[in-house]
């Protein structure tokens, strides 16, 4: 039986949370967790805590929530939890190499993609909008560079043509606590070492912004529709039709050419609009005020907002 360790969990979002979960039913004990400041969120924007917060709470785990970890304060307190391995999951907080250095086997990350290909803030989405073929989860052991630090396991999973941002995280969440848990047992019985990443090899995640949600109606068709299956659920393409919102929650590769942007054809299979390269049949859209339909039932009810020649995106 692997020895169990005192672990510190810092993680923020749904992702991290996973991984929590999976841990709390493992000998090893979570003697803090930590987590980014409560945020705003709602309609009312009240502070709203974290995933990992309210279940953390939900177990009388002490929760930390330093606005930095580079004060001597918060160093001090962490330092103070003689923890064995701090797990860091999806944190947003940068851990200078005074924090990494201070549990005994130091601080390891669950990163959800095969590094060294997507370091950075949005790996699932960002997989999903190239085309990848695969993704997965890398555990490694962190160092002060931005998910850098030597991979000490990958489990990985294909990439269908039907998932979606959404699809691909939940699959994740399910792979990466796993991981984790066979990386930490490695780790405590000291037989787990770490392979250094190629540079050379690496890509960049940018964070995802609403901006580039918007349907560029000259790019390929193919590109555009990965594009709306990798940002949905968040932040979901968008256009205008006639100067209203219209966001696109699911889109297929559809025939036809046309002026970009050109509504080519509507019936109840969908909207299809003419691309750079091809054309984009249009599902399951959202109209100002309305929910997410599928298109044959917005075609039911307002065939004329969808006639044939109107041009999206003016």
């Amino acid at each position: 039986m692997t020895e169990a360790l005192r672990i510190v969990f810092a993680g923020t979002p749904e992702f991290a949370a996973e991984h929590l979960k999976a841990l709390l039913d493992t000998p090893h004990q979570i003697i803090a967790v930590y987590s980014q400041p409560d945020r705003p969120a709602g309609r009312g924007q009240k502070l709203s805590p974290s995933p990992v917060k309210q279940l953390a709470l939900q177990h009388d785990i002490p929760v930390y929530q330093p606005q930095t970890l580079r004060d001597s304060a918060a160093q001090a307190e962490l330092k103070s939890l003689d923890a064995d391995l701090m797990v860091v999951v999806a944190y947003g907080l940068i851990l200078p190499q005074v924090v990494l250095d201070t549990p005994r086997l130091g601080c390891i990350n669950s990163h959800a993609s095969l590094l060294p290909r997507w370091r950075g803030a949005a790996p699932i989405q960002r997989a999903v909008e190239a085309g990848d073929a695969e993704s997965g989860v890398t555990v490694m052991q962190m160092e002060a560079g931005l998910d850098t630090g030597p991979m000490l396991l990958k489990v990985s999973t294909p990439i269908s043509a039907e998932d979606t941002g959404g699809s691909l995280h939940d699959r994740l969440a399910t792979l990466g606590p796993q991981a984790v848990i066979a990386a930490i047992g490695g780790l405590a019985a000291g037989t787990l070492k770490g392979e250094v990443q190629d540079d050379s090899l690496a890509t960049y995640a940018h964070k995802l912004n609403k901006d580039e949600a918007r349907l560029d109606w000259s790019r390929p068709a193919s590109e555009l529709e990965r594009l709306v299956r990798a940002f949905n659920p968040w932040p979901i393409c968008h256009s205008t039709l006639g100067g209203e919102a219209l966001k696109v929650h699911a889109a297929e590769l559809g025939e036809g050419q046309g002026k970009p942007g050109s509504l080519l054809a509507a019936d109840k299979s969908g909207l299809t609009v003419a691309c750079g390269e091809g054309a984009l049949r249009l599902t399951r859209l959202q109209l100002p005020g309305g929910k997410a339909l599928a298109f044959s039932d917005l075609y039911n009810s307002r065939r004329e907002q969808f006639a044939p020649g109107l041009v999206l995106g003016q």
